[in-house]
């Protein structure tokens, strides 16, 4: 049973759970008690709350109906169940980036004094990062409702007790490899997780710390790290791919190295900038910020207080304007880093986008410049080339599957062409079980066929956090009420979406199974 919650309400809850659960599978309270071998009138008094269930009945009906009813020993799995047809209003402010928060929890290993950053999502992402900091020694602290948060580390790492769970539900644990080489000469990590997107090799990220001496073997489910602390790059190092975090870690190998070191091929997206920004408060020079080539002015002991606030996040800013042209709402999306959005609100604009912009002003950190987008109900039509992402200033790989569900909308066909994951336009085939019509071409392309008329149903998650949320978007416009199942992938990546949709006028209720 709940604590302090009577059996009769109780049970009311477990019946409004099977209820629910029996009526998105399309079932029939008959066919559930044929399945069950029980009669149609015992399964309308359970899910009235009036009869008392066995454990044993519990998990015949969870195997029934293909829901985990009950969950023992944990918690369970969140779940967000949207009414959909609502229009949206209002305005909402652009979280900080995740992107660029994960960054500086990695950076912040690199000073020896106090870090204070400003407004950090406070998501699953940095909760992971956060566990694995504490494990091995450093003081992290919420300072206040305004998700301000200090980190401390100590003068000693504590390596081997690192939280190897925490470490391997993401992928940012990457970024451990650069900070913790200046003071290890071996180390260990555990392999990278996060979202299911094919095969993300490391392999560029060992490319970048090579020449900083850094030594690393893949076996036994852990990198084990050799660094060799008198080498140098003895030449400019060139990435073989312009990754952000291969970027994140080149630039923290290079910023307590003696020496100048430039750095090729660098990726000057909007976390890497962030990134920059924090190391150049640190005392460490960088010439080129938001330049493909950096140059790093290296500082061998870095120990300062510091006070920083990352910029906000293109990707959530696209996110709430997919949301207002799928619903066809106006809303005002304030905090906007429109340097990188500028070629997504181009395309858009040759779509057929009706908004406004206002005057550009500056963020927090002194450098990204912000603007508030009014987005109106607009007739979209499909784009005449194909949308297809590139690095930094071109389309946001992030941001190419809000175009999907976009496109869904407009009338006539649109080729998405996601290059860079092997498998991650696969999940934007499932709008096709809220009534879009998508056709996967290949791995990498899907054509989108639109307008669409959305229909609401029940989907589990995509395991990629921006096609999860693009199914959350369409269900906000689906007619009827839909159930996305286990959406802790998005709690990695936004926070409190779901209440933030619903304070513009959307009808998202979270749930677990009990």
């Amino acid at each position: 049973m709940v604590p302090g919650m009577p059996d009769d309400q109780y049970l009311q809850r477990i019946g409004r759970l099977i209820r629910d659960s029996r009526k998105h599978r399309g079932w029939t309270q008959t066919q559930l008690a044929t399945a069950l071998g029980t009669s149609q009138s015992a399964v309308h008094r359970i899910e009235q709350g009036g009869q008392n269930l066995s454990l044993e009945m519990l998990t015949r009906i969870s195997d029934a109906l293909d829901s985990e009813i009950v969950s023992l020993g944990h918690s369970g799995p969140m779940h967000l169940r949207v009414r959909g047809g609502a229009k949206l209003s209002g305005s909402i402010d652009v979280k900080t980036s995740k992107n660029a928060g994960v960054g500086l929890l990695c950076a912040a290993l690199l000073n020896k004094g106090r870090t204070t950053l400003r407004r950090v999502a406070r998501i699953e992402e940095v909760n992971r990062i956060l566990e694995v900091l504490n494990s091995i020694g450093v003081k992290t602290r919420w300072l206040n409702e305004a998700n301000d948060l200090e980190i401390v580390r100590p003068a000693q790492l504590d390596l081997a007790a690192m939280d190897a769970e925490a470490a391997r539900r993401t992928r940012s644990i990457i970024m451990f490899l650069a900070p913790l080489m200046h003071d290890h000469e071996r180390f260990e990590l555990p392999y990278a997780g996060g979202c299911d997107l094919g095969t993300r090799t490391v392999e560029p990220h060992m490319t970048a710390l090579r020449p900083f001496g850094l030594e690393v073997k893949a076996t036994g489910g852990s990198y084990h790290a050799e660094v060799d602390g008198d080498a140098v790059p003895d030449r400019p190092v060139v990435l073989t791919e312009r990754g952000d975090t291969v970027t994140e870690n080149a630039l923290m190998a290079a910023a307590r190295r003696d020496g100048v070191t430039i750095i090729r091929n660098a990726s000057p997206n909007y976390m890497v900038q962030d990134v920059c920004f924090y190391l150049t408060a640190l005392g460490v020079q960088i010439d080129g910020i938001g330049t493909t080539t950096l140059t790093v002015h290296g500082v061998p002991n870095i120990e300062r207080d510091i006070d920083y606030a990352p910029s906000e996040d293109p990707i959530e800013a696209m996110s709430l304007i997919a949301a207002a042209l799928v619903t066809e709402s106006e809303i005002t999306v304030q905090r906007v880093p429109v340097e990188f959005l500028e070629i997504e609100l181009a395309l858009l604009e040759e779509m057929g986008l009706d908004y406004d912009r206002s005057a550009e002003y500056p963020a927090a950190n002194g450098h990204t410049r912000l603007v508030d987008l009014t987005i109106r109900p607009s007739t979209l039509h499909a784009p005449l080339d194909k949308i297809h992402p590139m690095p930094f200033p071109g389309l946001n790989i992030d941001n190419l599957p809000f175009f999907a569900v976009i496109a869904a909308t407009a009338q006539g066909q649109t080729l998405i062409h996601d290059w860079v994951y092997e498998n991650r336009a696969v999940y934007l085939t499932e709008l096709t079980k809220l009534g879009a019509r998508v056709t996967l071409l290949d791995p990498h392309r899907v054509y989108v066929e639109g307008p669409t008329r959305w229909s609401g149903t029940e989907v589990i998650c995509p395991p990629a956090l921006r096609p999860a949320v693009v199914v959350l978007i369409a269900m906000l416009a689906a007619k009827g009420t839909s159930v996305l199942r286990n959406v802790y992938v998005i709690n990695r990546g936004y926070e409190q979406l779901a209440d933030r949709l619903n304070l513009l006028g959307a009808e998202i209720e979270t749930f677990r199974d009990l």
